[in-house]
């Protein structure tokens, strides 16, 4: 075997190897930390952007409205009177007729995204100065409020933010789509933290007090940001605030009736990262742990060590999955299908380099450096 070869092998092979170990140290190291509850909750307002009907709506949204609080106010906004998330909202009225519900229908204004459009139109109904942003397709337990906003006490604290559980609906594509959540995003994230940085926010809970808001700018400012999650962390910060990765970890339902729906879901993520972080993007190919230690294995010639370094990959990789408490038993199925997960990632990593546009609620959108949007002209660029 010719000695580059070797040196190329063995270093995917480490690489891969050492991801993996530092993700099951860092799922180690967040399961053993202390869940945190406020002493004295403060009156909150949550804020739930709706955009059409989807599977499990109103079960999702109920346990927003059955919380463990005493003084908080939803409000729930959508930008058409026909749009059919307005039925389930109209039936938690109903059901929870002592709960402050607040309901916006409005056109978005200015600006290509929608949801911030739809928030902005909201902002001036919420009643409280503490404010949780949630995205609709979120579950949580009647403690979440307690738990998310008991950070925001400190004046250091810009926005409070959550991991999520991916739970699959039945079908092969929202499986894949979920094993990506919590076998990729979530360690991602972990290894991340453990390593000290806070750039990140999740569309899954953004809980801030209104001063914050307002000393970045207010929403105007992530009017044509695609990811308006992390782009509102990220100004906090630069306003010399905190970002906190909360305790709790909320759930979200993963509906993936087609492969291009995945497709185009994940790479919509995978492109707007790029855009946003050129350079640690071109880095995440190490998270891809099995493709990339078979393909250094395969370098090494199959050598002994090549080998007995992606056995150990495929054993931290198994641990990592089950870590994260969503393995099933069968450790053949589950087996195959973190293989062929790990290879779809790799494909939808590779395939972000080439374009620019995205697909959103409908829409194509083109991406440009930095992460704000455009809508699509159909011309070319």
């Amino acid at each position: 075997m010719i000695l580059p070869w070797l040196v190329v092998g063995y270093g995917l092979c480490a690489a891969a190897v050492t991801y993996q170990a530092a993700a099951l140290w860092a799922h180690w190291r967040w399961n053993r930390r202390a869940r945190r509850t406020g002493s004295g909750p403060r009156p909150v307002t949550l804020l739930k952007p709706l955009f059409g009907d989807e599977p499990r709506l109103y079960e999702n949204l109920r346990s927003f409205c059955d919380q463990d609080h005493p003084c908080f106010q939803v409000v729930f906004g959508v930008c058409r009177e026909d749009d059919p998330a307005l039925r389930v909202v109209r039936r938690l009225q109903a059901e929870f007729p002592a709960l402050d519900i607040a309901v916006v229908v409005a056109p978005p204004g200015g600006g290509e995204n929608h949801k911030v459009a739809n928030l902005m139109n909201m902002l001036p109904r919420a009643a409280h100065d503490w404010l949780v942003i949630a995205d609709s397709d979120i579950r949580v337990g009647r403690d979440y409020l307690r738990t998310v906003t008991a950070p925001l006490a400190e004046q250091r604290t810009g926005v409070v933010t959550c991991l999520y559980r991916g739970r699959a609906m039945p079908g092969l594509w929202s499986r894949l789509a979920a094993l990506f959540i919590n076998d990729w995003f979530v360690p991602s994230v972990l290894v991340s933290h453990a390593c000290g940085s806070r750039a990140f926010a999740f569309g899954a809970t953004l809980a801030l007090r209104r001063d914050v808001l307002d000393a970045v700018g207010g929403l105007g400012r992530l009017a044509n940001e695609l990811a308006d999650d992390y782009r509102l962390a990220e100004l906090t910060r630069r306003a010399g605030f905190d970002t906190v990765l909360s305790s709790y970890r909320v759930e979200t339902l993963v509906h993936e009736p087609t492969l291009l729906c995945l497709w185009r879901h994940e790479l919509r993520w995978a492109r707007t990262i790029r855009m946003l972080r050129p350079v640690g993007y071109a880095f995440t190919f190490v998270t891809y742990s099995l493709p990339l230690a078979a393909v250094g294995a395969a370098c090494t010639g199959l050598a002994g060590g090549g080998v007995g370094l992606l056995g150990a990959t495929v054993a931290l990789r198994l641990g990592v999955h089950y870590a994260g408490g969503t393995g099933e038993r069968n450790l053949l199925s589950t087996s195959t299908f973190i293989a062929a997960r790990d290879l779809l990632s790799l494909l939808v990593w590779c395939a972000a380099f080439f374009g620019y546009t995205v697909w959103w609620q409908g829409r194509l959108l083109v991406l440009r450096p930095g992460g704000s949007v455009c809508e699509h002209t159909g011309r070319r660029s």
